[in-house]
């Protein structure tokens, strides 16, 4: 029993020389994820290897899964996704799914790119100060969002939870969006993976579906991203989704 000629050529291009143990343990269980993952699922896109490995670590980071993370993470290198590039998913995965969450795989990246010979830390990629981090966050909220989006929340937040909104001006867009190492649209593909993933967060998804639409991420480049995560993160979290595709980009 062995996944399809197609499948396991694809497998090998990203994970040469791997030799699964659950191969040998559940033989017909990789035969049929293989060859859905691997060939069926792929033959479905039009992302780039790059950018299809990045959204899937971007995934696994919200799923918490971090043994496939770490398998997924050589492949990323191998096709070309820089270690800078795989330090600003990880980062990127904070404000959305807490320090809690991210932590372990913040040392699991290290440790990836210390045996290759990456020295650490990595050049600095941040663009704000703490004077500016406001200004420059909500500068680069509005682009994405729109400037009538951005007052809306600030005129409909209540004064005990201003602060809050706040934050995600100077925190969430102006610490981590203005960020040098991945452009805005990738940031946004990012952010609509995990948000996918985690589930539970469907106000927001929907949200991130207007966002990557204002920011040039069409919605079949969104229905490729959700196409591409579906083996990892299974039909319902895909299907809700989808849905958001369409109740704010219909066909």
């Amino acid at each position: 029993m062995a996944p399809n000629p197609r499948a396991q050529k694809n497998h090998d291009a990203l994970f040469p020389g791997h030799v699964s143990r659950l191969a040998v343990t559940d033989p017909e269980l990789i035969e049929t994820f293989d060859n859905f993952a691997f060939d069926e699922v792929l033959a479905h896109s039009s992302l780039d290897a790059r950018t299809r490995l990045m959204v899937q670590l971007a995934s696994m980071i919200a799923c918490q899964a971090l043994g496939e993370y770490r398998v997924m993470l050589g492949a990323a290198l191998a096709v070309g996704v820089t270690p800078v590039e795989i330090k600003e998913i990880v980062y990127q995965a904070v404000p959305y799914a807490g320090m809690s969450k991210v932590f372990d795989f913040i040392h699991t990246t290290n440790e990836a790119l210390t045996v290759r010979g990456v020295e650490l830390p990595l050049p600095d990629q941040s663009t704000t100060t703490p004077e500016t981090r406001m200004d420059k966050g909500i500068a680069v909220q509005k682009a994405i969002i729109g400037d009538a989006m951005v007052e809306k929340l600030y005129a409909s937040a209540p004064a005990d939870e201003m602060h809050i909104q706040r934050w995600l001006s100077a925190n969430c867009f102006g610490d981590h969006y203005t960020r040098t190492g991945l452009d805005i649209p990738t940031r946004e593909l990012l952010t609509f993976s995990m948000l996918v993933s985690l589930g539970g967060c469907d106000p927001q998804v929907k949200g991130h579906v207007a966002a990557n639409l204002h920011v040039g991420n069409g919605r079949a480049k969104l229905i490729d991203v959700l196409t591409q995560l579906l083996p990892f993160i299974g039909y319902p979290r895909t299907l809700n989704g989808l849905r958001a595709v369409d109740e704010v980009a219909p066909a």
